[in-house]
């Protein structure tokens, strides 16, 4: 995908679910009769945002969130947002300037995280705000009467969203919830090593949480198409640097708090994306050279190939020097 100019949505609600978390309720502008594009449990939306900078500057911001609303409903979209203090200006965008009645401009949903088709039993270990693909997912399993669980841990009852509401949805025997403040931990060991055959694993969340788990699945001798992961990494800011195009024979400048995608963007260079958060492949671009040392923000590239220079993933990767050249 390149330059995905998506579809327009009003904004017909917005809730406080969760310390620092907000629900937002999207539906087409066109009228109660519009409807908007099927998508499947695990899908994304990426919103764009355009606000100021630091400095006052005005900027796009485009993030993807992982749409929670029921698949089997096309008349709406929800998403929801945690406000992180870290924020280059996305989620203090959504969280501060953006009311019900506004227009939104979001991308077609895109499928990076999908439910298995062949998965007899399906785990589902989400983290904090990683809760919200496996909203839909278990809407859509259960529709069709099948398998899972869910493991839900977060820091404090205030802190984690919907975990009432799944809890009594779906009952406590498919939904266990893990709450930090109270000394709950999810036993990942026991989890993972008494599963029957055809299970598969998804997880969502941290970092930290995720490796974890990944690691753990591993050392239980899980298959590795059967271990599911997504985490969106927000591009994190630097030192302002140029971006030299071979190919165009262009230089951009990517600022403080832009991403290089972000830098091509703005300047009307056409570049390929997808999840817009170092997971997909999609934006990984050849490096001929670069003046400076390359900061791998994704979990995407190899060790190997981040060690050997000459791959960047333009989402979410930067550079910490002068310039660096890249075959576009």
């Amino acid at each position: 995908m390149s330059k995905n100019t998506g579809m327009q949505v009003v904004v017909t609600s917005i809730k406080k679910v969760a310390d620092a978390v907000k629900c937002f309720r999207f539906v087409p502008v066109d009228g109660s009769d519009a409807v908007l594009p099927r998508f499947s449990g695990g899908s994304h939306v990426v919103v764009t945002m355009k606000g100021r900078d630091a400095a006052g500057n005005t900027v796009t911001y485009r993030n993807p969130y992982s749409l929670m609303s029921s698949p089997d409903d096309s008349s709406c979209f929800e998403i929801s947002v945690l406000r992180t203090e870290a924020s280059r200006g996305g989620s203090h965008f959504m969280h501060d300037q953006v009311k019900e009645g506004d227009i939104l401009t979001i991308s077609n949903p895109v499928n990076l995280f999908p439910i298995s088709a062949g998965g007899r039993k399906h785990i589902f270990i989400a983290g904090g705000i990683g809760i919200t693909p496996f909203m839909a997912m278990m809407d859509a399993l259960a529709a069709r009467h099948g398998k899972f669980e869910l493991h839900y841990g977060f820091r404090s009852r205030t802190h984690g969203a919907y975990w009432r509401e799944l809890e009594e949805r779906y009952g406590r025997n498919r939904v266990m919830t893990y709450c930090q403040a109270e000394g709950q931990m999810i036993d990942f060991d026991n989890l993972l090593e008494h599963q029957p055959l055809g299970t598969h694993l998804y997880v969502c969340g941290p970092a930290p949480m995720i490796e974890a788990v990944k690691k753990k699945a591993r050392e239980a001798g899980w298959p590795d198409e059967n271990v599911h992961s997504e985490e969106f990494l927000a591009p994190p800011s630097g030192k302002p640097f140029i971006v030299k195009l071979k190919k165009s024979q262009r230089d951009v400048m990517v600022g403080e708090h832009q991403s290089i995608l972000e830098a091509l963007e703005a300047a009307n260079v056409d570049a390929n994306f997808l999840c817009r958060g170092g997971a997909c492949g999609q934006c990984e671009t050849v490096v001929c050279s670069a003046d400076g040392e390359i900061e791998h923000n994704d979990h995407y590239l190899s060790k190997d190939e981040r060690e050997s220079g000459k791959k960047i993933m333009i989402c979410v990767s930067r550079l910490n020097g002068r310039e660096i050249v890249l075959d576009l």
